[in-house]
């Protein structure tokens, strides 16, 4: 629990930073140079575990070897968060932080769904009303957001940010899989991880946007693009120790991870100038509540 919520601190610093880094910027070039700065973090101990195993190994960030199947099942993670990234970058280009953020939300109820049928895990009473109650919360954040100019049900960045959050719970799932069942080490996953998702993200970018100039005019490099790479890698790495735990279940870390909310609502409200600040609190709330209910559970 305590893991989780250290990378739940970090990846409401890291949304914040992403917010600022894709603000009207283009999207595809910024997701790339996160993933590259990320990268450039677990890179030294890719080298080192080549070189310096033993020095590597007691740092406790060695990078073990592993077979090809393995590499098969990484590149499937790669290929479903490539495409989450994608749609979420894109949407929290056009929508406010604190309406993407609580959309976001929704994630541990995907989650919860998949620990039930997938793992069986046993959820009891408090926990099955912590997570209706952060539903109920999100569908009151889209009240707020008609306010706001966005009908959810017409808005395509909407549609998008619904799909990312399904394909992040997913990810989530595999992520069990793969920290317990294939028994990867969270740097081995990470560094493998990452250098796929960038080759696919390469890949796109190679037919659609380097080749015209006018989209390569659109990218802007801000300081926080390096700043969301380090930040997300910080809270990966918490996250997959809380995961090699294994009596860990993944609904609970999923939710506990939910408590980024406050910086990203509550700081982020503040930073970015955005509307309603103080309505949203209350849905807001109700999500702590929700969190609250599944870690006093």
């Amino acid at each position: 629990m305590y893991l989780g919520l250290l990378a739940a601190l970090f990846l409401g610093l890291h949304n914040l930073c992403k917010k600022h880094a894709v603000r009207e910027n283009a999207v595809l070039p910024v997701l790339l140079g996160t993933l590259c700065s990320g990268f450039a973090l677990l890179l030294p101990f890719y080298i080192g575990s080549v070189y310096f195993p033993e020095s590597t190994k007691e740092l406790g960030f060695y990078i073990t070897e592993i077979p090809w199947n393995v590499h098969g099942f990484i590149i499937i993670k790669a290929a479903i968060m490539a495409t989450s990234w994608i749609l979420a970058y894109e949407a929290l280009k056009h929508l406010p932080i604190t309406i993407v953020t609580p959309i976001r939300s929704a994630g541990p109820f995907f989650t919860f769904i998949g620990a039930l049928l997938i793992y069986q895990e046993q959820p009891n009473s408090l926990q099955w009303l912590g997570f209706f109650v952060i539903i109920f919360s999100v569908i009151l954040y889209s009240k707020i957001g008609k306010r706001e100019g966005i009908i959810f049900k017409r808005n395509k960045w909407i549609l998008a940010i619904v799909i990312a959050t399904f394909l992040g719970a997913s990810s989530g799932l595999y992520d069990k899989f793969l920290v317990q069942s294939l028994v990867l080490n969270p740097q081995t996953l990470q560094f493998w991880f990452c250098w796929y998702t960038i080759l696919i993200l390469l890949t796109i970018l190679l037919i659609t946007w380097f080749p015209k100039a006018e989209k390569r005019k659109t990218f802007t490099f801000r300081w926080s693009i390096i700043a969301v790479g380090v930040l997300l890698q910080t809270a990966d790495y918490f996250y997959f120790k809380a995961l090699q735990d294994p009596e860990a279940l993944i609904m609970l870390l999923s939710a506990i991870k939910r408590s980024q909310f406050i910086i990203a609502v509550v700081l982020g409200g503040i930073l970015f100038k955005e509307k309603n600040k103080r309505k949203k609190l209350v849905p807001l709330t109700g999500i702590l509540i929700g969190v609250f209910l599944i870690l006093y559970s």
